[in-house]
């Protein structure tokens, strides 16, 4: 289990207080590659302590801010502008560096910290599940994940875009985010993009190419899909084949393409369920200071359509001494629950 927000949540008491970690640059793989992988060390469970609220204080924001201009700026490639999966120079949209340093976010580009190196670990554990999928000859599900949580407020969204950003640095990769949550779709606020249509807008309207709405930004490889249009009939636009029509017209779209959905909450709403069934893996996320096992075992439930189901621990603070990374688990038909 990883704690991804330990070091922008404020002040921690001193009883709890992590040391402070040097930056471990880490080499990176690709999803779909068919070279050798080696899986990193899992480590044993780490003693934890309850942590603050995630919600940067102000020295924490003026800190985070604090990364040198030139990585907050937009990158002026026109090779990676004009790419053959970026075609659209003019329609490529910017995403606030500054607004995600402010935030306590990955900053593409920026130096690798503390965060960046925990979802280095993360992804990678996805990224192997990935490739057993492939193996197993389920390509189209092996490039489909989605990112979930029991209840709002968990930390979903913050590490579905974080995961995102991760996984566009990989060289091989081309990462499309949906943003799913039908009741709260936040992805593009985190990002500092505006609005438009998007998911439910293919799903309603059936001479709607999805893949036209998908919006390309300057962050290399990383494209968003937008929510899109709401209605009161959302969840049974979720339920319905058009849902499969339309990934599937996504992962055809870019053969290097990996989808990350951004899910309503398991226990919030019943799109989870449905999102689960299309997904080759689950990232659930759990956060440590308010979800409780119960919550945590009746979303693994709902989400049981999906063979693997990976739990990450949000909102934990570790012991004086003890290593920065935890155990990342997972659940699944192949692992005991």
């Amino acid at each position: 289990m990883y704690d991804f927000q330990s070091y922008v949540r404020g002040p921690v008491p001193d009883a709890v207080r992590p040391e402070p970690q040097a930056e471990q640059p880490a080499a990176e793989p690709v999803v779909e590659r068919k070279s050798e992988w080696t899986p990193p060390g899992i480590l044993p469970p780490e003693p934890v302590a309850v942590a603050a609220p995630p919600v940067p204080d102000e020295d924490d924001r003026a800190s985070l801010s604090g990364i040198p201009a030139e990585f907050l700026a937009s990158p002026d490639d026109d090779a990676f502008l004009a790419s053959e999966y970026n075609p659209g120079f003019s329609d490529v949209a910017t995403v606030d560096r500054a607004m995600l340093a402010e935030n306590g976010m990955i900053v593409p580009g920026a130096p690798i910290g503390p965060l960046a190196e925990e979802f280095r670990l993360v992804k990678r554990q996805l990224i192997i599940t990935s490739q057993r999928l492939v193996e197993g000859g389920d390509a189209d599900k092996a490039r489909v994940v989605l990112v979930c949580s029991a209840r709002p407020q968990d930390g979903k969204t913050f590490c579905s875009v974080n995961l995102a950003l991760s996984m566009a640095a990989e060289r091989d990769t081309e990462v499309l985010l949906v943003d799913a949550d039908v009741a709260k779709p936040d992805v593009l606020a985190r990002l500092g993009l505006v609005e438009g249509p998007g998911l439910l807008d293919a799903l309603d309207d059936t001479s709607i190419d999805v893949e036209s709405l998908v919006m390309r930004t300057d962050v290399p490889h990383l494209s968003v899909l937008p929510c899109g249009t709401r209605t009161a009939s959302d969840t049974e636009l979720l339920a319905s084949a058009r849902t499969r029509h339309v990934l599937q017209r996504l992962l055809s779209a870019n053969p290097r393409r990996l989808v990350i959905f951004d899910s309503p909450p398991a226990l919030a709403a019943s799109p989870a369920s449905v999102l689960a069934m299309l997904a080759g893996q689950v990232m659930m996320v759990v956060r440590a200071d308010r979800t409780p096992e119960s919550e945590v075992s009746a979303a693994i439930e709902l989400l049981d359509a999906c063979e693997h189901i990976q739990l990450v621990l949000n909102s934990v603070a570790f012991v004086p001494g003890s290593r920065r990374f935890g155990y990342y688990g997972g659940y699944g038909k192949d692992v005991a629950k």
